[in-house]
């Protein structure tokens, strides 16, 4: 452990500081602090991508493109302590706060064995809160804040109330593994593995001298010993293999998916609009769900880190830190519920408040698939029809022009009627937006820069209700048994779509395709670190094993009309 003192920042920094945990092994963390005598709220950070690797050496593309387009982020800062989807030490010091970084157990300078998500993680949280609470430097009101495995890991720790856990900031974070990242709907998503291999073992604890150096000592990010690579297998999880080997909701994912009803502390949840396949139904289900009678609710677009940075992001977690750990009369208790960024067709945005979440004057509006002439209408049809596809094909679209300017913007869900000819069938729905001119419009998602409206997945077998948990406009599936379908018999399936928002103008065309396949905005894949876009970005759904062609490549057939109603439920929202 070393120590540094930062006097132009008024900022003391104690780098490596041990924590020992309930099991013995001692994790390491680095502590930013005023440069005082006095107690202060402390925010903490716990995750796997090494505390010392700064932001621009990790994601050299992320951290260029952020500081080019949004120059608030870099500005007020030497940027020397920034990393990877934490908060900016000099940013919040300053302002009387202690930012407590914790390298997760077999991650960054922190031994033991990488298990991502799991019960033991969670239990270090917890005792790293409750070390950071009896410190000389604390106050003993916990506040917590990240983006993505840094917000994730708040809603699982927050359920298992820390006794000085004071509130929580959850930026753009899943709630659920299996249901906001592993399994959509049911169906494999390769992000699991890729993003393991890729962003965790990388910064493996004793990559050593194969890994980076902190910028502001020297230091190695992933501590001093540098393992041989069975060494380092020995010390992590197959994480890919295991999402993969569990297809159920089971004792796997159980610790995974937070119990959000038992959270009762103060939630600042903040999602954004693009984030669909991880980053959005996290922060939605999160607020909608979570026990606090002291909740709030932010939604934004943009790439998926950006505003946590920006000086529009920094402010609200500010405002709300300073609220809840500091007594500050600020304000906050007097801010809406819901905060949500109004997204047009141009890539703008118009802040509005709202008193609940879904907006409770909403119209829910059924647009009913017509198999004839491939429309979405308002009115229900009388004729029935049918419509077939391959399996794994690029199945059909149905579409629907505005007569005058439409905003949706919630939570969207089907129901549709389907049949197959083999045991089971992967349903994506893809809502999509066209202009006058007949040309896709697309927006900059969390990670994919060409997003449609919204996404929604289904796998036929996974089709069992959650009859608790499932709301009219928010299908709640089981995923705890797999019900094979009977080829040639007809289903009725209820699909949650992830929530959007879009104001389209008159004469644009709403559409929704109904596919086997993941939606490809372009053959062209764009390069962005190691993601790959092409409509989805990482969150594909491509892996053989998971989709046999001899059962997902069979026909599947759209019942539509007055005995089988398929339709797609859109949530529009009058002026106020």
């Amino acid at each position: 452990m070393s120590e540094e003192a930062t006097p132009d920042a008024g900022m003391r920094i104690d780098w490596d500081v041990p924590i020992t945990v309930d099991d013995g092994l001692v994790l390491r963390a680095d502590v930013f602090r005023p440069d005082d005598a006095e107690r202060h709220p402390v925010i903490v950070t716990y995750g796997p991508y090494a505390k010392g690797l700064h932001f621009e050496d990790g994601y050299p593309d992320q951290w260029h493109a952020m500081c080019a387009e949004h120059p608030d982020v870099a500005a007020g800062s030497s940027n020397r302590y920034q990393a990877w989807e934490l908060p900016d030490p000099e940013k919040w010091v300053p302002h009387g706060y202690v930012c407590l970084r914790v390298d997760s157990r077999g991650a960054g300078s922190s031994p033991g064995v990488i298990d991502p998500f799991s019960a033991r993680e969670t239990q270090d949280f917890y005792h790293c809160i409750e070390w950071a609470a009896q410190q000389p430097w604390s106050n003993g009101r916990i506040g917590l804040s990240g983006i993505s495995y840094y917000a994730i890991n708040q809603w699982q720790v927050a359920a298992q109330r820390p006794p000085h856990l004071a509130a929580i900031c959850v930026w753009e974070g899943a709630a659920d593994w299996y249901r906001d990242s592993a399994h959509h709907g049911g169906i494999l998503c390769t992000f699991s593995d890729n993003w393991y291999r890729h962003q965790v073992e990388s910064v493996q604890h004793g990559v050593g001298e194969r890994g980076g150096r902190s910028r502001a000592t020297g230091a190695l990010v992933t501590g001093d010993q540098t393992l041989s690579a069975q060494e380092l297998g020995a010390n992590r999880v197959d994480f890919g293999a295991d999402v993969r080997e569990h297809a159920m909701v089971d004792e796997y994912f159980a610790p995974r998916i937070a119990d959000l009803a038992r959270i009762e502390v103060p939630v600042l949840s903040a999602g954004n609009w693009g984030g669909h396949g991880l980053h959005l139904r996290g922060n939605t289900e999160g607020f909608m769900r979570a026990g606090s009678e002291r909740k709030w609710l932010e939604i934004h677009g943009l790439a998926h880190w950006t505003h946590y940075y920006t000086d529009y992001g920094r402010e609200i977690q500010r405002q709300f830190l300073d609220h809840f750990l500091k007594d500050a009369d600020n304000g906050w208790d007097q801010r809406p519920a819901v905060s949500l960024n109004i997204r047009h067709v141009d890539g703008t945005f118009v802040p509005r408040g709202e008193e609940a979440w879904p907006i409770p004057r909403t119209r829910w509006t059924k647009l009913h698939l017509d198999a004839t002439s491939r429309s979405l209408s308002p009115q229900p049809l009388t004729e029935g029809a049918t419509l077939s596809y391959p399996g794994m094909g690029d199945g059909v679209t149905f579409s629907w022009t505005l007569d005058s300017e439409t905003e949706i913007t919630g939570p969207l869900a089907a129901k549709l009627f389907v049949s197959s000819a083999s045991e089971d069938a992967d349903l994506f729905l893809i809502v999509r937006a066209f202009d006058e001119g007949g040309r896709e419009v697309t927006f900059q998602g969390a990670l994919e820069p060409h997003s449609p409206i919204a996404h929604g997945w289904l796998r036929g077998s996974h089709r069992k209700l959650d009859r608790e948990l499932t709301l009219p406009y928010r299908p709640y599936h089981t995923h705890d048994e797999r019900q094979p379908l009977t080829p040639g018999e007809i289903y009725e399936l209820d699909i949650e779509i992830w929530p959007s928002c879009v104001v389209l103008p008159a004469g644009y065309t709403l559409a929704l395709s109904v596919q086997g396949v993941d939606y490809r905005y372009s053959d062209r894949v764009e390069r962005f670190g190691w993601f790959e876009m092409s409509g989805v970005g990482p969150f594909k759904h491509d892996v053989a094993d998971d989709r046999p062609p001899s059962v997902f490549g069979a026909d599947v057939t759209l019942h539509t009309g007055a005995q089988t109603p398929s339709y797609l439920l859109l949530p529009i929202v009058p002026a106020a």
